[in-house]
């Protein structure tokens, strides 16, 4: 049977040795990265441990709290508030926060993050009762701004550091939300409306200006396809008379050219009555007595004396150019007509200018067809020398009428 007394040392050498184990575990601290523990001797403040491998005095130190120095998010359900013009509007709030001093957020205040809450609800209530809907919506930097101020200055004694504060959600009435939405609506459709009408006015005045190039360049080709056509028919009316003047025409000419008339002037299916000059009626006469025909008085026949020729002051009178026409070199021609089609370009170009420019030329295009009037040649103003009994042959312009 074992001793008694060297049972009760056994049990006092075990007690010791649990009592070494335990003050060596009370006696040693670690403290991990970016923690702080805040260590009391005997119940009063003694220090602030960091990360790293520390002693403590076993059954005199004893660690008050374990504050974590890393910045913390916080998200506070919605709360409602009401702004000054007497809607309640919904906000969620967001608040980043970091302890900066270990001993101030444990012995400042009991609860730092729910006094982060209450502060944070009372201050937007009295930044959001200020402001009416439009611009709590529309302010959301200016709000955060004037939360994150207040917090950071309040929270500054517990040992807090306000980073952030952020306005998550603002939720305003259902009926507001659904007539903010309606005015959004029909906001959109009246720019739509102005976008749409704009689009219209520029598609019509682009339209109408280019109708008004485009009318313009017609007019400006129509007036000089006019001047052109103009001058091609002076230069051969012009051609035509002094030709006329210098190849001396007699008699039988001018009754020839009746003869070929007379188809001219029975035609059409309405023709009932024609009237025959007298100057045709002479005309086949004389072309009758030519034939073998004779004249009642016995009388030289005009028609049987020999041909006048050309008249003495014609001169070089370049029949010989009009039987044996020359033709203009090709490369020549297209070069006049492109430098004639870039004329009219440049003069189209000229808009209104331009018209008025291109009108003065069609005015000014009258003189070219003086040479007419200067060089109409004298028919028949008298008889030819050499022949006295031609017939006199009048001028153009005091032409006959039917």
């Amino acid at each position: 049977m074992p001793d008694p007394v060297s049972i009760i040392v056994w049990a006092v050498v075990a007690l010791l040795v649990l009592f070494a184990i335990t003050a060596i575990a009370r006696a040693i601290r670690i403290v991990p990265q970016a923690t702080a523990v805040i260590v009391e001797r005997l119940g009063k403040y003694d220090r602030t441990l960091d990360a790293g491998l520390h002693f403590l005095v076993p059954f005199i130190d004893r660690p008050r709290a374990i504050v974590d120095l890393r910045e913390q998010v916080v998200s506070f359900p919605p709360q409602p508030v009401i702004t000054s013009d007497n809607l309640v509007v919904s906000i969620d709030t967001v608040i980043y926060f970091q302890p900066t001093d270990p001993k101030a957020a444990t012995y400042e205040i009991a609860n730092y993050i729910q006094g982060i809450e209450q502060l944070t609800v009372t201050t937007l209530r009295n930044v959001i009762g200020s402001l009416d809907l439009e611009q709590t919506l529309t302010s959301r930097d200016m709000i955060n701004g004037q939360l994150r101020g207040v917090l950071d200055e309040a929270t500054g004694r517990w040992g807090i550091r306000v980073n952030r504060v952020e306005l998550k959600a603002i939720d305003p009435p259902a009926s507001v939300q659904d007539s903010m939405e309606k005015q959004m609506r029909a906001e959109r459709d009246r720019r739509a409306a102005i976008l749409n009408a704009e689009g219209v006015k520029q598609s019509q005045i682009l339209t109408a200006e280019g109708e008004k190039q485009a009318q313009i360049l017609r007019a400006e080709g129509t007036a000089q396809a006019a001047i052109l056509e103009s001058q091609g028919e002076a230069r051969a009316i012009l051609q035509v008379f002094d030709a006329i003047h210098k190849g001396n025409p007699d008699s039988k000419l001018l009754a020839y050219q009746y003869l070929q008339m007379l188809p001219e002037i029975a035609k059409g299916e309405a023709n009932k009555m024609w009237v025959v000059p007298t100057e045709l009626t002479a005309a086949l006469s004389g072309i009758g007595n030519a034939l073998g025909g004779g004249s009642g008085s016995g009388g030289a026949n005009v028609l049987d004396a020999p041909s006048v020729g050309l008249r003495p002051d014609a001169g070089d009178t370049g029949l010989d150019d009009l039987d044996a026409p020359t033709l203009e070199d090709p490369r020549e021609a297209l070069r006049r007509a492109r430098e004639e089609v870039e004329g009219a370009t440049r003069d189209a170009e000229g808009s209104t200018r331009g018209r008025s420019q291109s009108q003065g030329q069609v005015s000014g295009a009258a003189p070219g067809l003086d040479p007419l009037q200067h060089g109409e040649p004298d028919f028949g103003a008298t008889p030819q020398q050499g022949n006295p009994e031609s017939l006199p042959v009048e001028r153009p312009e005091a032409g006959h009428r039917g």
